[in-house]
């Protein structure tokens, strides 16, 4: 379940101070993850820390900026300013209902207009977190005993195959062991996007991928996440 069934009343009883909102995208992830596979994992991680934290549980966003896919069947964007309107909503009306705090898991690289979400929401107040971070998922991968790093498992890869594996096992397919892809030099991507370095739309080696390595990585991740918590609710 990735949508949560809590009650009215169970949140009140909760009475949670952060708020907890998965983004994802919608976009191809080759031929053995869906379309939906960076929504699927923002609701892992967020599934796991708010439960872990006790913390209120939102329902995910489920697209975001996903141009550099443009042209893969399927995919669909929606634009910088509207993903940054909708997080900016949310925390507003969290705000008067009295969560003052929120913490935006992403599981989308290309959705880098919430760093600046983020931080314009914190320039009076600590408000916002956002998670996990690029220096997270080192040292997940690290926890986990994966083989690639942040750069070459770019997208379809080890990481995200692992943690689908482990979490929803039936939405991957058997031929993520053939769909290994590398294309280490990207420096051109923002102006060809992935089609300019890869058939398949993978950039990685899911071939790596185990359900050990997935489970590893969401219970790193829920225990790098204690640290982002303590300093959100800190005094800025």
């Amino acid at each position: 379940m990735f949508i949560s069934t809590s009650t009215s009343r169970d949140e009140a009883e909760r009475a949670a101070t952060v708020a907890v909102l998965p983004v994802g995208s919608f976009e191809q992830h080759g031929s053995h993850l869906p379309l939906s596979t960076d929504t699927l994992i923002a609701c892992a991680i967020a599934r796991r820390v708010a439960a872990d934290y006790n913390l209120l549980l939102l329902p995910p966003v489920s697209l975001g900026c996903s141009h550099e896919h443009a042209g893969f069947a399927g995919s669909v964007s929606i634009s910088s300013a509207t993903l940054a309107a909708v997080v900016t909503d949310v925390a507003g009306s969290l705000r008067t209902a009295g969560v003052q705090k929120l913490v935006v898991v992403n599981g989308h690289g290309g959705n880098y207009v919430l760093s600046n979400v983020v931080q314009e929401a914190n320039v009076e107040d600590r408000r916002m977190a956002l998670f996990p971070r690029s220096e997270d998922w080192r040292d997940a991968r690290q926890a986990a005993g994966m083989v690639s790093d942040n750069h070459q498992d770019m997208h379809g890869g080890e990481a995200e195959t692992s943690i689908l594996l482990a979490e929803s096992p039936e939405v991957v397919r058997p031929n993520y062991r053939d769909e290994d892809n590398e294309a280490d030099d990207r420096r051109f991507i923002l102006t060809v996007g992935m089609s300019g370095y890869t058939e398949s739309g993978i950039i990685g080696r899911p071939s790596l991928a185990t359900a050990e390595k997935g489970t590893k990585l969401l219970d790193a991740f829920s225990t790098l996440f204690s640290e982002h918590l303590t300093v959100l609710l800190a005094d800025g």
